[in-house]
């Protein structure tokens, strides 16, 4: 969608801000068409509506390597803007920001305060590229971005990209390229089978602890069973114990309307008078809800050889409360044992919470809350096992 099915594709963001009625139609590389409706304007009120930061994602002036049908993940179909045209378009990036953070007496800061808007948004981060693959002609623009930028603006973090898998050569080569240039945070993406979360668990405990910083900024398990949600959670916990290493991360995609999509991997599903949400949804929220600021890595003893149960120990500064998450992934209960002795004070009742089911369980138009976190109470000492439920986030 970001780069395009072809340079005419790309999606430019000053055709998205303006009155609806006068916005630019097209189609996308992805089988869908776009109205412009729901555009960067809408895009940052959403954010604002819902307390995020946003994070836009701006071509990195080339098309997308599927482009003109070629239609294989590394295919040859990348267009590259001509240099004749790169500094119209670095300025077209450029201007995003002064739409974003400018004062109103700014040109494009007077143009977000008159479709209502005066304040400015507070943008703090930019993404350059999206899924690209990693050539000679993308390395020259983005660096040319890159400089840019950083030297207009340079509190804005600009996010790299690593293409479109987990890891293969746009992976390596999209690293090497950042690392190169000082990139501050690389986007990885990637939507693969559960068993690949379960498996893939340490995945970043390997990562350089001071170079290598993380937007995960599109993952998914195929699918929207339990079973998918739980190995998301598993992973989930990982990330958290990561959190030196990936900064933010966000399960993609977020919203699809029911008979309009032809990717059937998402997390909130609606029509003109419903609205579902998935056990990957309930994931994700419980996730949210439930962050701390502290990690601790030694309250939950697990054998690192199980690498279906998984938990994590965490504690918000400002309530102070101890939060506890464990996942099974497994078809049988698994009672791991927790040790809050290191804890000076602790309240004996608990809250839990608890997402579980049958592994094909999912939720639907007919069956809204098939899947849905139960929370119940518990009385807890400095030393207690829990027994974990098969399938289950705690």
């Amino acid at each position: 969608l970001v780069h395009g099915d072809g340079l005419g594709n790309m999606y430019r963001w000053k055709n998205t801000i303006g009155n609806i009625e006068e916005r630019v139609e097209q189609r996308n590389i992805w089988g869908y068409h776009q109205t412009g409706g729901l555009g960067y304007y809408e895009y940052f009120q959403f954010c604002e509506d819902i307390g995020a930061k946003p994070l836009p994602v701006l071509p990195a002036a080339v098309s997308c390597q599927n482009s003109g049908g070629t239609w294989r993940i590394g295919g040859t179909g990348q267009k590259a803007l001509s240099m004749s045209d790169m500094q119209e378009y670095i300025q077209e990036v450029l201007d995003l920001v002064e739409w974003a953070n400018g004062p109103v007496t700014s040109t494009w800061g007077a143009k977000r305060a008159a479709t209502g808007h005066p304040a400015p948004f507070n943008l703090q981060y930019i993404g350059i590229g999206n899924e690209d693959k990693i050539t000679p002609e993308f390395e020259e623009r983005f660096r040319m971005i890159f400089e840019a930028v950083r030297k207009k603006y340079p509190g804005i973090i600009i996010v790299g990209t690593s293409g479109p898998f987990h890891s293969g050569e746009d992976f390596d080569k999209g690293w090497s390229f950042a690392k190169k240039l000082h990139v501050p945070i690389v986007d990885e993406h990637y939507y693969t089978n559960p068993e690949w979360f379960i498996s893939n668990h340490y995945r970043y405990d390997r990562y350089n602890r001071k170079e290598d910083f993380v937007y995960l900024g599109e993952y998914a398990s195929w699918g929207n069973k339990l079973r998918n949600a739980i190995a998301e959670a598993t992973y989930m916990i990982a990330l958290e114990r990561n959190g030196d290493v990936v900064q933010f991360s966000s399960y993609a995609p977020l919203l699809a309307k029911y008979n309009f999509t032809q990717w059937k991997t998402d997390m909130i599903f609606f029509n003109n008078s419903n609205v579902v949400l998935t056990p990957n949804y309930y994931v994700q929220k419980m996730f949210s809800t439930n962050a701390g600021d502290t990690y601790f890595s030694n309250v939950i003893q697990l054998d690192k050889r199980d690498t279906s149960l998984a938990a994590s120990c965490v504690q918000d500064a400002g309530s102070g409360d101890i939060i506890l998450k464990l996942v099974n992934f497994s078809h049988v209960k698994k009672t791991p044992k927790i040790n809050l002795s290191g804890f000076p004070k602790i309240i004996p009742e608990s809250t839990v919470t608890i997402l579980a089911g049958e592994p094909d369980a999912e939720n639907s138009l007919e069956n809204k809350n098939n899947i849905v976190p139960a929370t119940s109470k518990l009385t807890v000492t400095k030393h207690f096992d829990y027994p974990v439920p098969p399938m289950s986030l705690t």
